[in-house]
């Protein structure tokens, strides 16, 4: 955990508190197993997208490849990689033009409400990469109780596999206050820049 004081005149971030104790055991030798590390090879691909124009579940075709490596352990994958795979290919169509309709979204709402702040980037397929907005009401937030936020991407969105990012402060009554929203495709280092 990571404690940050915003020095807003000046536009500096300074960094007071880091907590590096982890608050649950990790397991060096299942790091292949992080997200970041997971990764569907061309050959897997290809057996996913045959599996599936043949009707067989994702759970089968993972079940498929258990039964060929001997145990899950032997996999550098799991289930919902598989799951993932398919959502992506067989909707990237639909995401596509869903995109663009998001993006003229976004630029009507900026019509309307010269304050609304927005960035959208698009990968090369023309699906999203990331999206991040802000209302007047959220900037005007952000103002007076900006000084530490949390950004929380806990939250997946089932259509897209696009992660839900909140950012959040917190106001003088001690509730949460929304001051900025994001769809990333990947939570790694790049999407965060």
């Amino acid at each position: 955990m990571i404690y940050v004081h915003i020095l807003k005149d000046v536009g500096l971030w300074i960094i007071f508190k880091v907590v590096l104790k982890h608050s649950h055991p990790y397991c060096p030798n299942r790091a292949e197993m992080f997200k970041q590390h997971r990764e569907l090879g061309m050959f897997l691909h290809r057996t996913i997208e045959n599996n599936k124009k043949a009707g067989s579940r994702p759970s089968k075709t993972y079940q498929s490849f258990i039964a060929t490596a001997g145990s899950h352990c032997e996999l550098s994958f799991i289930e919902k990689d598989v799951r993932n795979y398919i959502t992506r290919k067989v909707r990237n169509v639909s995401e596509q033009d869903n995109a663009k309709e998001f993006g003229k979204y976004l630029l009507r709402i900026k019509e309307k409400n010269q304050n609304f702040l927005f960035e959208l980037n698009l990968e090369g397929d023309h699906s999203i990469k990331n999206a991040f907005w802000a209302d007047a009401r959220s900037r005007a937030a952000y103002e007076y109780f900006g000084d530490v936020g949390l950004f929380d991407t806990t939250y997946k969105t089932n259509r897209y596999n696009l992660v839900f990012g909140s950012f959040v402060g917190v106001n003088y009554h001690h509730q949460s206050t929304l001051l900025e929203c994001a769809l990333m495709k990947n939570e790694d280092i790049q999407s965060f820049k």
